[in-house]
């Protein structure tokens, strides 16, 4: 008598996910090695440092460059166009070579504007220039 279903001859198939896993591992494999040469581009900063002494009065008054809400320059409470950043900075430390510079930006300010400024500041020959972001 003839049985309903599989044979008793009949193979059963399986399926080989031996080179399925090989090549994930190859896949897992590349994307590792390819991730570790990325290098990530950034400013480098310095943050000023954080005390409750005030400040020595012989010590120069620091080059405040500000940066509002609105991403509006201003340096000595004169508004300024970010192209003028360079020969404004070179005239301030030119008159106060041991000022050091102080970049002043509210928390809303454009990664922009605050870039220009960074960029303006060294091109006058200021390699370091601290930022402080505004409580407000």
């Amino acid at each position: 008598m003839k049985r309903l279903g599989k044979q008793q001859n009949e193979e059963e198939a399986d399926i080989d996910i031996t080179p399925m896993l090989d090549v994930v591992f190859i896949m897992l494999i590349f994307f590792i090695v390819t991730a570790s040469f990325v290098k990530e581009s950034g400013l480098d900063l310095n943050k000023p440092p954080v005390t409750d002494t005030p400040p020595d009065p012989d010590s120069p008054r620091p080059i405040v460059v500000e940066i509002n809400n609105l991403s509006e320059i201003r340096i000595d409470n004169r508004l300024l166009d970010k192209r003028a950043i360079k020969a404004t900075v070179t005239r301030l430390k030119a008159e106060r070579p041991e000022a050091s510079v102080v970049i002043k930006a509210e928390k809303k300010a454009k990664t922009k504007a605050i870039i220009a400024v960074v960029d303006g500041i060294k091109a006058a020959g200021v390699q370091a220039p601290t930022i402080s972001l505004a409580k407000n």
